[in-house]
């Protein structure tokens, strides 16, 4: 794959809408969390309540909201709340997959025997690694709890709107087609891989 294609790809991401399942596959559910609290002495959350607790305030700030807003304002009000919650939890969801690599990427230095820069610190105190490992599962506690607010979300946008709810996509806002310098560029630099 050649430079401009990968640059190209990257800015294609970047500006593709977050959905749910992007923050489903980005942050871990309730036994993972589970998991994870267990495993490093966590507290367990309600992910259950934590989603109900979402909808209904949505839910409550609809019908609170609804006598001085037509019918397509609160649909695109409630899209921006809904699409700020998926956003949230994406961005948690991907940090928290950072700190996982992190954290594995130094444990898995640990196990080999001829570093000593890795090793242990003085007694008493956590070695490096370990406190790699504690700080990816506070992450992913927090990204699963936001991901349980954005689920919530997404259910009290449908229960106001009768809609399912899809991310806000600006008119327009496809990627434009490449030019033929762009094309040129594009095959000049395969010559490089």
């Amino acid at each position: 794959m050649t430079l401009l294609n990968r640059s190209s790809k990257a800015r294609q991401a970047a500006q593709r809408p977050t959905t749910l399942e992007m923050v489903r596959l980005a942050c871990p559910d309730a036994p993972q969390a589970s998991r994870i609290c267990e495993s490093f002495g966590l507290a367990i959350v309600d992910s259950d309540g934590i989603r109900e607790l979402h909808r209904n305030q949505l839910i409550g700030s609809a019908e609170a909201l609804k006598e001085g807003l037509a019918e397509r304002a609160m649909q695109i009000h409630m899209q921006r709340i809904v699409g700020s919650f998926v956003g949230s939890a994406y961005g948690a969801g991907q940090f928290y997959s950072r700190a996982v690599t992190e954290a594995r990427d130094l444990t898995m230095k640990l196990s080999n025997d001829d570093r000593n820069e890795d090793l242990d610190g003085p007694v008493g105190f956590d070695s490096r690694a370990q406190r790699k490992r504690e700080f990816a599962a506070d992450m992913g506690l927090q990204a699963h709890v936001l991901r349980m607010a954005a689920e919530g979300a997404v259910s009290a946008y449908e229960d106001i709107t009768g809609e399912a709810w899809k991310p806000y996509e600006r008119a327009g806002s496809a990627v434009a087609a490449p030019s033929i310098d762009q094309k040129a560029a594009s095959l000049q630099m395969s010559a490089f891989d």
